[in-house]
């Protein structure tokens, strides 16, 4: 069963790195669009913090969104019974919270440490990837 989890895993690591970076760059090609037409020199003093606040939630609805796919997956697995509670597991798995109050069924525990995994690494290299664009 453990290899199985980790295929799964893998899996979903692709799935949700690959979201992410469709993400990143609908974003980065609509600043670069915004920057090139002139409406962000249109907006004075206010220009930086706006386009820092519109990347800043791209990021955050693609993290969401990652959360809601493995969320997804623990439904389809049957992992858990009802969606509020596997999403609040996959929260608190990506966040690398990890509370501990609810877990999934035994066979498929391995996927919250991985979601973990998946949750860390994206959490970092999201603003690492915007900060080398130039």
């Amino acid at each position: 069963m453990m290899l199985v989890e980790l295929v799964i895993g893998a899996t979903m690591i692709a799935i949700t790195v690959i979201t992410q970076a469709f993400v990143l760059d609908f974003i980065i090609h609509k600043v670069k669009i915004l920057e090139r037409s002139g409406t962000l020199l249109r907006l004075g003093a206010l220009r930086k913090s706006i386009t820092l606040s519109v990347v800043v939630l791209g990021v955050f609805c693609s993290l969401i969104a990652a959360m809601w796919l493995w969320a997804g997956l623990y439904i389809f697995l049957q992992a858990f019974s009802d969606v509020e509670t596997a999403l609040y597991f996959s929260i608190v798995s990506f966040t690398t919270v990890g509370f501990g109050d609810v877990v999934p069924s035994a066979e498929w525990r391995l996927l919250g440490s991985i979601e973990s995994a998946n949750g860390f690494c994206s959490a970092g290299v999201q603003p690492s990837f915007l900060k080398l664009q130039p």
